[in-house]
């Protein structure tokens, strides 16, 4: 296995057209999470994933479970709940820069996540552990079980990757900062946004969230700057990334996974850390141009035509 992720995954309803949910007469299903968006990314770019999850016994759960398999996520660790729901958000795109999100996740069956649904051994498999700040903002339960799958992999040798992802909405922001400091301090590789640098290290700035990252024990840290790429740092070295360029966003939402699956996949190919990080600007920007989570992320052979056309000089800017 080469990634594993941990965390709940949803059923999302699309609105047929831009603008209010009031305005809308049909909506679309689509399956949504960050870190499956995350794995069905490098799941398509050739990688082996795993996802650890509860779903309710019921129809979204197995539109989850269809979707996954599709997409050849192992879902031997997904659990089936027959008395809590599988969550579901509502997406409202008033136009490509004014997305808002509802979510109906309380009591979900993800959220009853225990310890108990971990297994060392599959943990142990993989190269990679997944995991983001969403998860355990969810249940008390899951927070304990994010830090059991934590200290399991780090028994293993299984590198920790962490998005922040902050949920304000989730919890209160004391609990937030405390804890996703503290999973900071435990995870490898580290890549938070500029508002989540803001947020858990007091600061706006890319190359001081990285090193603070950095001393806080990470080996990488790449932080998300959007329309304007990333900033990647180790102990040593730092550097800028362009963002790759594209004519129209049309869904901004998953981006941020997309990226996450391209920066995995270069590791995971063994590329040097800034064409790990090129590869991640090209799978993000990429997915803002089709409307749902993961849609937009590319297989091996539309990558290869992606990372040729970035480099060209027919590239729309």
């Amino acid at each position: 296995m080469d990634v594993i992720g941990i965390g709940e995954t949803m059923v999302s309803l699309t609105p047929d057209k831009y603008g209010l949910i009031r305005q809308t007469s049909s909506f679309e299903p689509r399956v949504a999470g960050t870190e499956t968006n995350t794995l069905i990314g490098l799941s398509r770019l050739g990688h082996n994933t795993g996802f650890i999850s509860r779903l309710g016994e019921d129809e979204l759960g197995a539109m989850v479970l269809k979707e996954l398999r599709g997409e050849n996520v192992d879902t031997k660790l997904i659990d089936l709940d027959p008395y809590h729901q599988t969550g579901l958000f509502l997406k409202e795109i008033i136009n490509e820069s004014d997305v808002h999100v509802y979510y109906y996740r309380q009591h979900s069956a993800a959220s009853q996540m225990t310890r108990e649904l971990l297994d060392e051994s599959y943990i142990s498999s993989a190269s990679y552990l997944f995991i983001t700040g969403i998860t355990p903002a969810i249940s008390e339960s899951c927070k304990q079980t994010i830090f059991t799958a934590i200290n399991m992999a780090k028994n293993n040798g299984v590198k920790i990757v962490f998005d922040p992802n902050i949920r304000k909405k989730l919890w209160s922001e004391s609990e937030a900062r405390q804890t996703l400091i503290e999973i900071l301090k435990l995870s490898d590789i580290i890549l938070p946004g500029i508002s989540e640098g803001q947020f858990l290290l007091d600061s706006n700035d890319p190359e001081e969230i990285g090193k603070k990252c950095v001393d806080l024990g990470a080996e990488l840290v790449v932080v998300k700057l959007g329309e304007n790429g990333a900033y990647y740092c180790t102990s040593d070295h730092g550097d800028y990334v362009p963002s790759f360029p594209v004519k129209q966003v049309r869904d901004p939402v998953g981006a941020g996974d997309a990226f996450a699956a391209g920066l995995l996949s270069g590791l995971i190919d063994e590329l040097s850390i800034e064409k790990a990080v090129e590869r991640a600007c090209i799978t993000g920007g990429y997915a803002t141009t089709y409307v749902g989570d993961y849609e937009g992320f590319p297989d091996k052979s539309r990558l290869e035509r992606l990372t040729n056309l970035s480099t060209s000089e027919d590239v729309s800017r």
